[in-house]
């Protein structure tokens, strides 16, 4: 894969941050890669592992120059971080972000950057249950939905040089419109993220249930809760609060199946039941068919970093 850009900076230097730096570098995407974050212990440790070619103090000193800039922080640090790299960005640069929640974004960082520059939000759909500057691998995105929402006047030049970067990492991209991307994630992440926090949470109240029947037998389903609830509490704070009308949407449609289901169960109605469980085993199916996993035993994770 050809370079991209000259001079890529990574605002923020997690998980997907590192990642990018990892795929980035197999691929050859750019001609240099600027870190920086908030924590000296972060930058100490991107130092350590060298997945940047610069790590800086500043986010100022980060952008100088660079013809990408990547926002990939906390969604409530956005404002602040996009009114203090405006003045210092580079004309014709592109400004990209990694967060979960779109709407948010772009009315935090959009009025803070100048006309010369083009913002083009974005959400690699990849990700574990770690986080920090250790977590990174290059194979995050590989076959991965990557989803850009680009306004209505952006510049097509600058859209498909940014769709081609992040193919050259691995991904699928595609564009949505931006309300229409946080109702998605609602009902494909944010949601089931806040189901599987609230069940492990009840898990914890039911007293009846010991801490160590939880760990020996969470085999049986609530392995795979806990694993979602392990995710970073920092983002997922900002992901609620900053996506509030569209999970509650889908937070209430899941309010009214779960006391049909209820109902169905007390009542004894078995062919609800299985009518039901056959719906959702397709849409299961149907992901396995969409390549985004697999149908190995152990829920593919045998072998495979997690």
């Amino acid at each position: 894969m050809a370079q991209i850009y000259e001079r890529v900076a990574l605002i923020g230097l997690g998980l997907i941050a590192s990642s990018m730096a990892h795929a980035m570098r197999r691929a050859g995407l750019a001609g240099e890669i600027v870190g920086t974050a908030r924590s000296a212990e972060t930058r100490d440790i991107a130092r350590e592992l060298g997945f940047c070619d610069r790590v800086v103090e500043t986010a100022t000193e980060a952008v100088e120059g660079a013809d990408l800039v990547v926002l990939a922080i906390p969604i409530g640090a956005m404002d602040a971080v996009a009114r203090e790299i405006g003045p210092h960005l580079a004309k014709g640069a592109t400004v990209t972000d990694v967060g979960s929640v779109k709407r948010a974004v772009v009315e935090a960082v959009g009025p803070h950057l100048p006309d010369n520059v083009e913002f083009i939000p974005g959400h690699p759909l990849a990700g574990t249950e770690h986080s920090g500057p250790r977590s990174g691998f290059a194979e995050l995105f590989e076959n991965r939905f990557t989803i850009l929402v680009p306004s209505g006047n952006a510049d097509m030049d600058a859209v498909t040089r940014l769709t081609q970067f992040w193919e050259g990492m691995g991904a699928k991209v595609e564009t949505m419109d931006v309300d229409h991307h946080d109702l998605v994630l609602a009902v494909t992440s944010h949601t089931p993220h806040l189901i599987a926090y609230t069940m492990v949470g009840v898990a914890d109240d039911l007293r009846r249930v010991t801490d160590s029947e939880v760990i020996k037998y969470s085999a049986a389903g609530f392995r795979d809760f806990t694993r979602i609830a392990a995710s970073d509490p920092t983002m997922w704070r900002d992901v609620f609060l900053n996506n509030k009308e569209a999970t509650l949407e889908i937070l209430g449609r899941f309010t009214e199946e779960l006391f049909a289901l209820q109902r169905a169960i007390r009542t004894g109605d078995g062919d609800h039941l299985f009518d039901y469980f056959t719906h959702t085993r397709a849409i299961r199916r149907g992901i396995i068919e969409a390549g985004q996993d697999t149908d190995a035993p152990d829920f593919g994770r045998i072998g495979k970093k997690t």
